[in-house]
C-alpha cells in the first residue's frame, strides 16, 4: 500500500467538495447535517462496491440496496467552503479541514469557538493498496480519550489500548473475556474526549476489517489509531455531539432504526438444544408446557433448535423429521392453545446430501465458485460441507419464503430464528448474483444475514398481515436492526461470562442493536450448578431478550425447574420480569419511535460524572433503572457506586433513599437482585401476569420515586395491542412534582384509552409526605382512575 499525500481541487458539489488525490483518485467530502460529514475516497475515481445496505436514513431499504451516490434522507445543508493553504468545509456545528500533503482535521464548535476534536496521523493518514483495494485509515490517538463501540465485542466496555478484527464467525463456545472476532460486523466507534465532548466514525465497509486502538506502536510516527480493510471503499461518517448519548441516536437513525417486534417477545422464552435432538422431540416440546404448569413459571415463547430438521446427526433446513415429530399441527395447537408462541430455527446453507440440494443448484440459487462460475461454493458447515443461499438472486429469495410458509407459517409457528447465517465463505471471489450485477462475497459477506431475515420477514408479514412480526438473527451488519432481535451468540457457562455479556451487550446497545440479550445458564461447556445458573436468571430478567438456551457437555437442559433447592428465587426472578413488563415495553417503544437505547451503561445518562465512566457491572435499564446484579460466586455482600444523578437513588426493593455519588454496601443472598431507581421517577409496573399479552394485565400499578426536598420527575406508560401495526395506543405522561406536597398528574395521547382503567398508587416505605394524584389527596396504597 502506498500513502497518498498530493491532491488539488476537483470540483463543488452543492452538499460539499471534490478533490483529485494523487492524479487519479477522487476524495468526496459532503456535508450531510450540521454535525455530520461524510468522506468518500473512490479508486481511480469509480467505487468498488457502489451499493449499500448499511445507510438507511428514511428506514428501509430496497433489496438492491442503495446507491453510495444517493444523499436521499439527509439535509444537506448550507455550509462555507474556503480555500487557501488548506481547504475548510465548515457547517454549523463541525469543521473539517484538508491540509497539504494530505491531512484531515476536525473540530466542532463549542461555545463560540472551534475546538479539534481529531486529526490524520500528519505522517500519512491514508494508505491505499497499489493492485488491490486494501486501505488503510490512521487517526491520532491522545491520552484521555476513551473509545467504545464496535457492536458485539469480549472484554471491557472501553475498547482503547486494543486490536479487534471484524469477520463474522460461529465463535461456538467463545470466552466472552477474550474470543475474537464474534458474529457481527459493526465497524463504528465512539471517543470521548477531555476536550471536546463526543465524535464517532462509521466505515461503512462489509468486507473484513480490524480496528487497532492502541495496540499498535510505530518509532516512526505519534500515537495512532488505525482502520485497515482488506477490499472495499474507504466510505466514512464523522459525527461530533456534546454527550455519547447524542451518538448513539444518531448511529441507530443513520442505519434505519429498530424493529418494533410483538409485546409478547419480552416474556420468558424457553430453548435447548435438547428437544429437538431427542428421538422423541414432540414429546418433549410437549413436555415443555407440560412442566411449565406443574411449576407455575410464565412463559411467552419457545425457540425451536434445528434438531426438528435432522437426517441422522446432521440438519437440514425445510426438512422435518417425522420420526420425531409425527404431528406438526397438533404439537403447535397445543403450544398455540397454552398462549407459547414458536420460533422455528432456520439455516442458510444446504448440505451437500439435502434432498432438495440438487433442485436449488441446477436452479442457480447458491452463491457461486470464483473459479467454475456454473458451480455452487462449498464451504464447511455443520460437521459436513454446503453451499449458501444467494439472497442476493430474487429467485433465491422466493424460493426461501416459499420454504418459511409452506414448513413453518402454514404449520401455525409463526417467527423465524435465522441462525448459522456467518456465511463462512472464505473464497472471497465467489460471486453472488448481486440482483443482476454479480458482487464477490468478500465485499458483502455480513449483509446476507441481512438479506436472509429480510427474506424470511416478507414471509412472515404475508403471512400474517397487520401484524408485527418476529426474527432473530445471530450475525450481521448495521441494518440488522431493522429487521431482527439478535443475541450475543453460543456462550460458555462460566461465572465470568456474565460480567462480560453484560459488557457485550452494553457494547451492542452503544453501537445501535438494542433489541438484545444472551443465552441465559450459559450454551457450551459444563452445566450451571444451582447458584450461577440463579444469578444467570437475575441478570437475564434485566436484557429486552431473556433466554435460557443450552447445550450442556452432559447432554442436561438448562430449565427454570432444574435446581428444586432454588426453584423459589426462580420463580422471583421471573415474577419480578414480568412486574416489570409495563416499564420494559415502554423502553421498547422509546426505542423504536425515540431512538433511546433500553440497555444503557451509567455514564451515558451521567456524563459528567468522573467515576461513572469507570468499568463497573452496574448498567441502566432505561433512563430510570439501575441494575446492580449478583456476579461472584458465594457473595454475602455487593458494593455499588450510585452514578451523581442530582437528585439521588431509591432501593427499589427496601424503599430506602441514598444521595448521588453514594456507595453502597448490600448484604446479599440468594434471593437478592439489587435494583435502584431515579428519584424523581414514575414507574409503570404489573402484578399478577403470568404472560406478556395486554390482556393478561390483572392489576396496575403506579410506584412513585419522590425527589427529597423540592423537584420535579416523571415518567411514561405506552400500552397498545401488543401486536398490531400501526395499532391505536395510549401514551401516558406522567409528572410528578415534589415538595412539601407530591403531586401526580398525567395527560394522554393516542387513539385508544389504557389497557386498564385503574392503578394503584406505591411510594417508598421511607416517603411519608402527602400526596394528590389528580387533585384529590390519595393513600399510598389506593386505586386511582386512569
Amino acid at each position: 500500500m502506498k500513502t497518498l499525500r498530493d491532491w488539488v481541487f476537483h470540483a463543488r458539489h452543492d452538499a460539499g467538495v471534490d478533490l483529485l488525490v494523487e492524479g487519479r483518485h477522487l476524495l468526496r467530502v459532503r456535508v450531510l447535517e450540521d454535525d455530520l460529514i461524510r468522506v468518500s475516497l473512490l479508486k481511480d475515481g469509480a467505487w468498488r462496491l457502489p451499493r449499500t445496505w448499511t445507510i438507511a436514513p428514511e428506514g428501509d431499504l430496497s433489496w438492491e440496496g442503495r446507491s453510495r451516490d444517493d444523499l436521499s434522507g439527509f439535509s444537506c445543508p448550507a455550509h462555507e467552503l474556503r480555500e487557501g493553504d488548506a481547504l475548510e468545509v465548515e457547517a454549523a456545528a463541525l469543521r473539517l479541514t484538508i491540509h497539504r500533503p494530505l491531512q484531515l482535521s476536525w473540530a466542532a464548535k463549542i461555545g463560540g469557538d472551534w475546538v479539534p476534536f481529531t486529526e490524520e496521523r500528519p505522517t500519512g493518514g491514508i494508505l491505499m493498496g497499489t493492485d488491490d483495494h486494501r486501505h488503510g485509515h490512521f487517526l491520532r490517538r491522545y491520552p484521555g480519550d476513551r473509545v467504545h463501540g464496535l457492536g458485539e465485542k469480549a472484554g471491557e466496555l472501553e475498547r482503547s489500548g486494543k486490536r479487534y478484527e471484524m469477520r463474522n464467525l460461529d465463535a461456538m463456545g467463545y470466552d466472552a473475556e477474550s474470543t475474537d472476532p464474534l458474529y457481527k460486523h459493526v465497524p463504528f466507534t465512539m471517543t470521548q474526549t477531555d476536550r471536546a465532548g463526543a465524535w464517532s466514525i462509521f466505515y461503512d465497509n462489509l468486507a473484513s476489517c480490524w480496528f487497532d486502538l492502541g495496540n499498535e506502536l510505530d518509532n516512526y510516527h505519534l500515537p495512532y489509531r488505525a482502520f485497515r480493510a482488506e477490499d472495499g471503499d474507504l466510505d466514512y461518517y464523522v459525527r461530533w455531539a456534546p454527550e455519547m448519548l447524542d451518538l448513539v441516536k444518531g448511529q441507530v437513525a443513520l442505519t434505519g432504526g429498530t424493529a418494533f417486534p410483538p409485546r409478547w417477545t419480552l416474556g420468558y422464552s424457553g430453548s435447548t438444544m435438547s428437544y429437538t435432538d431427542a428421538p422423541d422431540a414432540q414429546a418433549q416440546l410437549e413436555g415443555f408446557l407440560d412442566r411449565l404448569e406443574e411449576h407455575q413459571i410464565p412463559c411467552d415463547s419457545f425457540q425451536m433448535s434445528s434438531g426438528y430438521t435432522s437426517i441422522g446427526a446432521k440438519r437440514y433446513v425445510f426438512n422435518w423429521n417425522r420420526d420425531k415429530v409425527p404431528d406438526v399441527d397438533a404439537m403447535t395447537t397445543k403450544f398455540r392453545e397454552a398462549g407459547v408462541h414458536l420460533i422455528a430455527n432456520i439455516k442458510p446453507c444446504l448440505l451437500q446430501d439435502h434432498p432438495r440440494y440438487n433442485e436449488v443448484a441446477e436452479a442457480g440459487l447458491f452463491i457461486r465458485d470464483s473459479e467454475a462460475p456454473d458451480s455452487p461454493e462449498r464451504s464447511s458447515f455443520w460437521d459436513d460441507e454446503g453451499s449458501h443461499i444467494d439472497f442476493t438472486n430474487a429467485d433465491a429469495v422466493a424460493w426461501w419464503k416459499e420454504g418459511v410458509t409452506s414448513q413453518l407459517l402454514d404449520h401455525g409457528i409463526g417467527s423465524t430464528w435465522n441462525d448459522n447465517n456467518e456465511y463462512e465463505i472464505w473464497d472471497g471471489r465467489a460471486r453472488c448474483d448481486g440482483f443482476g450485477d454479480p458482487i464477490d462475497v468478500g465485499l458483502m459477506r455480513p449483509v446476507m444475514p441481512i438479506l436472509m431475515t429480510r427474506a424470511s420477514e416478507e414471509a412472515q408479514r404475508a403471512h400474517a398481515p397487520g401484524k408485527r412480526p418476529y426474527l432473530i438473527s445471530r450475525s450481521g451488519a448495521p441494518g440488522l436492526q431493522r429487521h431482527a432481535q439478535t443475541w450475543s451468540g453460543d456462550n460458555r457457562t462460566a461465572w465470568k461470562t456474565i460480567r462480560y455479556n453484560i459488557r457485550t451487550g452494553l457494547g451492542m446497545s452503544l453501537s445501535g442493536f438494542y433489541n438484545v440479550g444472551h443465552d441465559v445458564g450459559g450454551f457450551a461447556g459444563p452445566r450451571p450448578d444451582p447458584e450461577l445458573f440463579l444469578r444467570w436468571i437475575q441478570n437475564g430478567i434485566f436484557h429486552p431478550r431473556f433466554t435460557i438456551h443450552s447445550w450442556n457437555d452432559d447432554a442436561t437442559v438448562n430449565e427454570a425447574w432444574m435446581y428444586p433447592e432454588v426453584l423459589p428465587q426462580i420463580r422471583a426472578a421471573l415474577g419480578l420480569r414480568y412486574r416489570l413488563l409495563p416499564y420494559l415495553y415502554t423502553c421498547l417503544w422509546q426505542a423504536v419511535a425515540k431512538g433511546e437505547p433500553m440497555l444503557r451503561p451509567v455514564f451515558l445518562d451521567h456524563p459528567d460524572d468522573p467515576e461513572a465512566w469507570a468499568e463497573c457491572d452496574e448498567f441502566m435499564l432505561g433512563r430510570d433503572l439501575l441494575v446492580a446484579n449478583v456476579l461472584d460466586e458465594g457473595a454475602t455482600t455487593r458494593e455499588v457506586r450510585l452514578p451523581r444523578n442530582g437528585t439521588g437513588w431509591w432501593n427499589f426493593h427496601t424503599g430506602e433513599w441514598n444521595a448521588p455519588g453514594a456507595r453502597v454496601t448490600l448484604d446479599v443472598d440468594l434471593s437478592s437482585m439489587p435494583l435502584f431507581v431515579r428519584a424523581g421517577a414514575v414507574l409503570p409496573l404489573s402484578s399478577g401476569a403470568m404472560r406478556a399479552d395486554p390482556s393478561a394485565e390483572t392489576v396496575r400499578e403506579l410506584h412513585l420515586f419522590p425527589v427529597p426536598g423540592a423537584g420535579r420527575g416523571g415518567g411514561l406508560l405506552y400500552e397498545d395491542d401488543g401486536v398490531s401495526e400501526d395499532a391505536p395506543f395510549s401514551l401516558l405522561r406522567f409528572e410528578l412534582d415534589c415538595g412539601e406536597t407530591l403531586t401526580l398528574d398525567w395527560a394522554q395521547e393516542g387513539g385508544r384509552e389504557p389497557v386498564l382503567d385503574t392503578a394503584r398508587i406505591v411510594l417508598p416505605a421511607g416517603e411519608r409526605r402527602n400526596l394528590h394524584v389528580r387533585g384529590n389527596e390519595t393513600q399510598n396504597g389506593d386505586e386511582v382512575p386512569l
